[in-house]
């Protein structure tokens, strides 16, 4: 499989998703500078966490304008996986390929700690290699992951199982005690509707490989795997 990370001026997550994808998983990686126009050969692409371009004006609000972004909307388009964790998933909201938008946290403070998230659709690209109603330890690190969405895009996302993350106790307890930023309903990831795109705050790639202490994170990646694989064996048949 041939993943490509897209670097931003201020990503700093982007070495780890390498690492996860190359070192731990097995994979081909291709760094891809924000400047690239093509994503060419690539079967999944990578938004890292980071503070791209300083999130200066609001996070992400400048980085949904690199020329590479155009490429991305296009490889998504074209059912392209895409996955953005943290900044990336501010970017993706930015650039209007999920959506809602992202506030400060709650505490108007920056949080990082670990967190449990339950995966609520185990269905998708990126949980298949999960159960639903499992619960995931996932590290957090952000400042605005308060996310936010009106009522009605709030119900749409409900009724079509696009909420694939929610903050929730160790035993897997949705409450708002167990949401660390204010996150309306506990929201700590999304799909688009088409389910090739996902945002998510927490980072699955802090925690993909025993060294680290914990290896739920690396179920998210060989989702992707696996998914990648099943559509390489469908058309090859």
């Amino acid at each position: 499989m041939n993943i490509g990370v897209v670097v931003f001026p201020g990503s700093n997550c982007d070495h780890d998703c390498q690492h996860v994808f190359r070192d731990v998983l097995g994979q081909h990686v291709s760094m891809v500078w924000h400047k690239e126009s093509s994503l060419a050969g690539l079967d999944a692409v990578i938004l890292p966490g980071g503070f791209s371009y300083g999130d200066y004006l609001r996070t992400g609000a400048i980085a949904r304008f690199s020329p590479v972004m155009q490429a991305v909307k296009q490889f998504a388009l074209e059912g392209g996986l895409v996955l953005g964790i943290c900044n990336g998933f501010q970017i993706l909201l930015e650039a209007g390929l999920l959506p809602g938008a992202m506030l400060r946290n709650r505490s108007l403070h920056f949080i990082c700690r670990e967190t449990y998230i339950k995966v609520e659709n185990a269905a998708t690209s990126f949980t298949n290699r999960c159960k639903s109603g499992q619960v995931l330890k996932v590290p957090i690190a952000h400042a605005d992951g308060n996310y936010y969405t009106d009522p009605v895009t709030l119900a749409g996302l409900q009724a079509n199982a696009q909420v694939v993350f929610r903050y929730c106790t160790p035993d897997g307890n949705v409450i708002p005690e167990a949401c660390p930023n204010g996150s309306l309903d506990n929201i700590a990831g999304i799909r688009n509707t088409e389910g090739n795109v996902l945002g998510l705050m927490p980072h699955p790639e802090r925690c993909a490989e025993a060294m680290l202490g914990n290896e739920d994170g690396r179920a998210i990646f060989q989702s992707m795997m696996a998914s990648w694989e099943g559509k390489t064996l469908s058309a090859v048949r």
